[in-house]
């Protein structure tokens, strides 16, 4: 296929919906540590994202196109400010479009824009913008039974940064494809943190809330 043609497959499996909600498995390992948790997720396309810790409500993360906030009743503390904090845990720039796109096992930098040159690597379709961004540069690999991004790369070689988002599993709600399971791995220098993530029990266009209140006498946390 030709290189429009495999992006326009992929734009065709865009979810729609208006709401979602599930239970996400989080597994994080940083260096030698590693823990794990259980959060609900509720979104609202394109409007907000709401993180709730379970099944004891300790901490809360909500995402906006505005900005990212959170509050933990473990050490009373809180955040309320831009992406700066979340980009620098994964070391690339991110923000409300990207974080939502990389939950929905869609392009971190839209398809739709720019120009991309295609190639075969390992029987699947690898994705490539033909002038990479300037300090940046974008690989997407796509599988072709179902034209869903199955891993997608960016790297920042003059950082020494490099973040790869795999897509092992994808699930199907209301006969469209959502990811099951996402490993994330972001590498900066000879650090590395990884995330992975385990999607159950997912709804789609449900009547949902998303209540979101800092605690007063929290302490701000300072980047």
């Amino acid at each position: 296929m030709t290189t429009k043609q495999v992006i326009r497959e992929n734009i065709k499996r865009t979810p729609k919906f208006k709401t979602l909600a599930s239970r996400v498995k989080i597994d994080i390992i940083n260096g030698n540590s590693s823990k794990g948790y259980t959060v609900n997720l509720r979104m609202e396309k394109d409007k907000q994202i709401l993180l709730t810790s379970s099944p004891i409500s300790l901490v809360k993360v909500l995402i906006t196109p505005d900005k990212l906030s959170f509050y933990n009743k473990l050490d009373n503390t809180y955040f309320d400010g831009d992406y700066k904090y979340l980009s620098k845990i994964l070391g690339t720039d991110l923000d409300f479009e990207k974080v939502q796109n990389l939950l929905l096992g869609e392009a971190l930098y839209s398809l739709k824009d720019g120009s991309y040159s295609s190639f075969i690597h390992d029987r699947k379709y690898a994705l490539q913008p033909k002038r990479q961004q300037e300090l940046i540069d974008i690989f997407y690999i796509l599988n072709p039974s179902h034209f869903k991004i199955e891993s997608q790369q960016i790297s920042q070689s003059a950082l020494s940064r490099h973040l790869q988002i795999d897509y092992l599993q994808y699930q199907e709600v209301q006969k469209q494809s959502f990811p099951e399971r996402i490993k994330v791995i972001a590498v900066e220098a000879i650090e590395e943190l990884t995330v992975e993530l385990e999607f159950k029990s997912m709804s789609l266009n449900q009547d949902l809330r998303f209540p979101f209140k800092i605690p007063s006498g929290y302490d701000e946390i300072e980047l």
